[in-house]
């Protein structure tokens, strides 16, 4: 549960906008750039359809689906689609337990056992632990598939019976390790503690707060007839229907089903703290330490990252025949949500990243003339040559005539860049340090900038991208 025949372009390319609700505010020049990540990232890995949701100024901007959610027979995805968001339902688990501890019904750092005694070492493992993987208790599902057994129904306790009572795979507290298993527990107590079962508790304080309209529990029901069909892929064979998991082995895990639109409105709640307090929100996004005070870039249900100078807040999810990937940029109030009916591949995770340079670089409106100057200066670089009135003296020294040679000979071979995207913007010595990707059929490369505030560049440098 993780964090061919080939599809026809033209059935990639179909797509259904959404309601007039969510009228699109992003450029065409965006739009169009976005479709053709999307469609190119289906085309390259056989996924039959991917639907995604894009979050700007904390509202969304932008719906669309594209392929086909169901392949026999052929039928086209939409946004009013449901799909599998797999291990994204840990953060809804990791929530509950918030709003319980704002209920004074429990804290993150109750002992396990004050609920589950019988569990290993329960005495010592605490609920943050569990909400961070960083318990010790071993993953049930670290597989990429169905496994036998997983056809057939269980139930939480049997799981934890099964892999929670065995010794801890290390001290409480001194690694990082992903565990399904740590958010069947947390589940479990959620409803001990709340006295509901926990998905009744999403309900009432999650999803109809927030008009969430579409949430289906898919480890008690299956996707409708309306909704994707999951597939999975032996090797580079064509797309096959995916097995469905027995009742009770997603639950508290990676249940939920729901649209990008309704994951992306637990996105904007995010944002907008509108949802739990600012302490909890604290408590969520804050990456957990290890007892010899290393960061694990995990909080509570979420990875807790820089994403190109961006602090972001994401999770991948992954059950049988679904994979998803979901983004939030708190500080610049956006998300990407990407959901895709094929397991054991990263195309979500694919087309979420390329977006994001793309949507949080739209903000400054200077980015397309810097662009298109980084671009010139660049071309002009493959040839030797520079206009150095765009350069400080400092730089001008830098581009003495053994840098334009070299600069040419190495550059000059390449032609012309399939892409040139920027993908970061920060600051650094009082400059504007602007970084781009360049990408070619066999390189990619990538070039960055600094800009005083008069406009002229300290600095244009080229590099292999890592």
């Amino acid at each position: 549960m993780n964090s061919r025949k080939l599809i026809p372009l033209l059935a990639i390319l179909l797509f259904c906008l959404s309601t007039a609700s969510a009228q699109s505010s992003l450029s065409p020049d965006l739009q169009q750039k976005i479709d053709k990540l999307a469609a190119d990232a289906l085309l390259k890995t056989g996924v039959p359809s991917a639907s995604l949701a894009i979050v700007k100024d904390s509202r969304i901007v932008y719906l669309h689906a594209y392929g086909n959610a169901r392949l026999d027979p052929r039928t086209p995805a939409t946004p009013a689609m449901r799909y599998s968001i797999g291990s994204i339902s840990k953060q809804f688990t990791a929530s509950s337990i918030l709003l319980l501890q704002e209920q004074g019904k429990l804290s993150l750092d109750d002992k396990v056992s004050k609920f589950l005694p019988h569990l290993t070492r329960a005495n010592e493992v605490t609920i943050r632990q569990l909400l961070s993987h960083t318990s010790g208790y071993q993953d049930y599902w670290p597989q990429d598939y169905v496994m036998p057994n997983m056809l057939q129904p269980t139930t939480a306790q049997q799981i934890l019976d099964q892999w929670a009572r065995k010794p801890l795979d290390f001290d409480p507290g001194t690694k990082w390790q992903y565990s399904n298993t740590n958010f069947v527990i947390a589940g479990l107590i959620v409803e001990k503690v709340s006295g509901m079962p926990l998905l009744q508790f999403l309900q009432q304080k999650v999803f109809q707060p927030l008009s969430m309209t579409s949430v289906l529990n898919t480890d008690q029901e299956r996707l409708g007839d309306t909704d994707p069909a999951g597939y999975l892929r032996y090797a580079l064979g064509p797309p096959r229907p995916a097995p469905k998991e027995g009742k009770g082995w997603l639950f508290a895990a990676g249940e939920l089903a729901m649209t990008a639109e309704d994951l992306a409105k637990w996105d904007i709640s995010i944002i907008d703290q509108k949802l739990l307090k600012p302490a909890s929100y604290r408590e969520f996004a804050t990456d957990v330490l290890l007892k010899n005070g290393l960061g694990t870039r995990y909080g509570l249900g979420v990875d807790v990252r820089n994403d190109g100078g961006h602090r972001s807040l994401s999770h991948s999810g992954e059950v049988s025949g679904f994979t998803s990937e979901n983004i939030v940029f708190p500080d610049e109030r956006a998300a990407i949500v990407v959901l895709t009916n094929q397991d054991a591949v990263d195309a979500s995770g694919t087309i979420a990243h390329a977006i994001a340079p793309l949507l949080l670089s739209s903000d400054d409106p200077a980015t397309p003339q810097k662009l298109e100057q980084a671009r010139k200066i660049f071309a002009a670089l493959q040839h030797g040559a520079i206009d150095r009135a765009l350069f400080t003296d400092n730089a001008n020294f830098y581009f003495n005539a053994q840098a334009l040679q070299d600069f040419a000979a190495s550059l000059g071979p390449l032609g012309t860049p399939d892409e040139f995207t920027q993908t970061r913007q920060t600051l650094r010595g009082g400059m504007i340090m602007r970084m781009y990707r360049v990408k070619f059929p066999k390189q990619e490369l990538q070039a960055w900038t600094y800009e005083l505030p008069t406009g002229q560049l300290e600095q244009f440098q080229v590099a292999p991208q890592d």
